[in-house]
């Protein structure tokens, strides 16, 4: 019987209080006292970055760590359209309850309403934030920061750099994290990848990592270790992620006691360049903002084949428009993405596959001009020309869903503290601010509130309490890094014929068959199954090129597939037991007479955290009670 109990340590008080009488009351660790601490940071994106940066500001000695060559590579780099902020430019009545009312809607009431606050809380901080640090926002003619709309919203709350967002704000964080470096107080580690966090007493002492020049194991010993390490939807094989984008770090750590939560709870997003062919290992996204000033639509006669600026206005399907007038083209992702979903089912899909719909901005070029939209999309627009050869200020975008966020991840509590004492999990990595759908532009908010204004302050706490220097002597270390090498010597011995690559696209096929858009009981029976044969697959006919004391990109690819497979099944695992339909996860049975979902707020008005069972054992389910005080629970309607 688990002995595991879920405290999310929310403090007591209205909701609006809750977060500054956290901070007047967390223990603190003096300045002097500061550089004799260690905190390793995994992963640099904007939360890792964020992190490192501000942790190092304040004195402590951070080690930073990133898989790429460089700590501006993260994939953060990648995301595009803009972030969530409460400051009411467009002078519409926004507020930073609008912003919690929204994001807890939009996450179909499965989000933690204390962590949704604080993140709206914190949201106007962090746009001054970036300013300060040069990030260049769009602005409008006066000088003020420019701000759009984005699914699932009636206010104009998105700043922006026109799609180069999360590039923008990531150069932010690494010239701070750098500033740091060149003080001393930080230390990056290109090209480290982090294979296991290492446990004293039950507290997460340090990590061992693998050089990925070298091959070389290294162990760091730290005071606490904070894991940015990003998403998992890579489990999918075809994402809009970077292709090294991976869930080892979160996954070792679940391993080692780090509870999971909502595992099936991923986003489909709506708006990316559909699969062309069978040869390609990655889907690109296209903002969600393009669905601000672009119109959805497909033709109305089934596998018509005339080009689309040759059908008339009479015989387009604007199926978004038609089926929720309030919120038309700017519906919540996962509901965009399940009607594109269903109009390809019924035979309306466009291009080669049936598989797409187009994004048009005829009328917004006529209304506005084509130097406006140019303005706002330009360098998106260049990107889809250079991929498709098509130019979308003549011809209307062609897109189709594609799996793109995970709203799952490592269980944290208030403090963002995992179930294992001294390891926190913050950005994509954990699961506490977006319920079952992620509004769009809330992930770069998400990640740079931890990063920048809430994990410096619970770390500190965390170390306040701490009294015992663990280094690297530590027999933990010996015995960690035995069972690492352990773990590769197996990956490497396997001697089988079959690339850990085609494995991979293997899992993903099944993944997004049986739990991506929609999902049932019948089907994820059959993928847990199939997951399963996979996994033998894997272990009985694996082939590793290479040395392991050597780069090795099949051994890397190998070990972080391994892993994929044990997470997919434990998704289907999960949605399997969530007997409802909630934001991206959509069962088949669960769903309203017009093909909404439909939630059960009885039985399901829970975070699911998942205890790893052992080698071979089922995993253990843990059930923490969401409560609603400050919002109504409602179902939700963008009609």
């Amino acid at each position: 019987m688990s002995s595991i109990t879920l405290d999310a340590k929310i403090p007591a008080g209205p909701i609006e209080d809750k977060w500054q009488t956290w901070l007047d009351a967390h223990r603190l660790v003096g300045p002097r006292n500061r550089p004799a601490h260690t905190v390793i940071v995994v992963g640099t994106g904007l939360a890792g970055a964020s992190a490192a940066a501000s942790l190092a500001a304040q004195g402590y000695h951070v080690k930073s760590f990133c898989f790429q060559d460089t700590a501006r590579r993260a994939h953060s780099i990648a995301a595009q359209g803009g972030i969530n902020a409460a400051k009411d430019f467009a002078n519409e009545g926004d507020s930073a309850r609008r912003l919690f009312v929204d994001t807890i809607r939009g996450g179909d009431f499965r989000a933690r309403e204390a962590n949704v606050w604080r993140l709206a809380q914190l949201s106007a901080n962090i746009v001054d934030q970036a300013v300060a640090q040069g990030v260049p926002f769009n602005r409008e003619y006066g000088g003020a920061l420019a701000t759009r709309s984005f699914g699932g919203v009636l206010v104009q709350r998105t700043f922006y750099s026109r799609g180069q967002t999360g590039q923008q704000l990531l150069l932010g964080a690494y010239s701070a994290l750098q500033h740091q470096v060149a003080s001393g107080n930080a230390r990056i580690y290109n090209r480290h990848e982090m294979l296991d966090v290492v446990l004293v007493d039950g507290e997460a002492r340090g990590i061992i990592a693998r050089n990925l020049v070298t091959g070389e194991l290294e162990r760091h010993a730290a005071d606490a270790v904070v894991l940015a390490s990003g998403g998992y939807t890579n489990v999918y094989y075809l994402s809009t992620n970077a292709m090294n984008s991976n869930v080892t770090a979160a996954w070792r750590a679940h391993k080692r006691g780090a509870l999971f939560a909502n595992p099936c709870y991923t986003q489909i997003h709506p708006t990316c360049i559909p699969q062309s062919g069978e040869y390609q290992s990655k889907l690109t996204l296209m903002s969600e903002s393009l669905r601000n000033d672009g119109r959805v639509w497909v033709p109305r006669r089934p596998r018509d084949p005339r080009k689309p600026n040759d059908i008339p206005e009479a015989e387009r399907f604007y199926f978004l428009e038609e089926r929720y007038p309030s919120f038309g083209n700017l519906v919540p992702r996962d509901v965009a993405s399940r009607a594109a979903k269903v109009v390809c089912d019924e035979g309306l899909g466009v291009g080669g596959t049936g598989r797409g719909v187009y994004l048009d901005f005829r009328d917004a070029i006529r209304e506005r001009g084509r130097a406006v939209v140019q303005g706002k999309y330009g360098n998106l627009f260049d990107m889809y020309h250079r991929i498709t050869a098509d130019d979308p200020y003549t011809t209307p975008m062609m897109i189709y869903p594609a799996p793109h966020y995970a709203m799952g991840g490592l269980w944290v509590d208030y403090e963002l503290q995992t179930t294992i004492k001294g390891l926190f999990a913050i950005g994509e990595a954990n699961f506490s601010d977006h319920g079952a759908n992620r509004l769009g532009a809330s992930a770069m908010m998400q990640c740079l509130a931890d990063g920048y204004f809430i994990v410096p302050h619970t770390v500190t706490d965390h170390l306040a309490r701490q009294s015992a220097r663990v280094d690297e002597s530590h027999p933990a270390f010996d015995e960690t890094l035995g069972e690492v090498r352990g773990r590769i010597d197996r990956l490497m011995n396997v001697g089988g014929t079959i690339a850990p690559q085609a494995l991979h696209r293997e899992l993903g096929e099944v993944m997004l068959d049986k739990c991506g858009m929609s999902r049932d009981a019948e089907g994820l029976t059959e993928a847990i199954s199939t997951i399963q044969q996979i996994k033998a697959k894997f272990w009985s006919e694996l082939k590793v090129d290479g040395k392991p004391d050597e780069l090795n990109q099949s051994l890397e690819l190998a070990g972080r597939v391994a892993d994929f497979i044990e997470l997919g099944e434990l998704m289907c695992l999960d949605a399997l037991r969530r007997e409802e339909s909630a934001g991206g996860h959509f069962r088949e049975e669960h769903q309203t007479g017009d093909g909404e979902a439909l939630r059960d707020d009885d039985r399901f008005a829970v975070v699911t955290a998942w205890e790893h069972g052992g080698e071979g054992a089922m995993p253990i389910a843990h059930d923490e009670q969401l409560t609603f005080e400050n919002v109504k629970l409602a179902t939700r309607s963008y009609k």
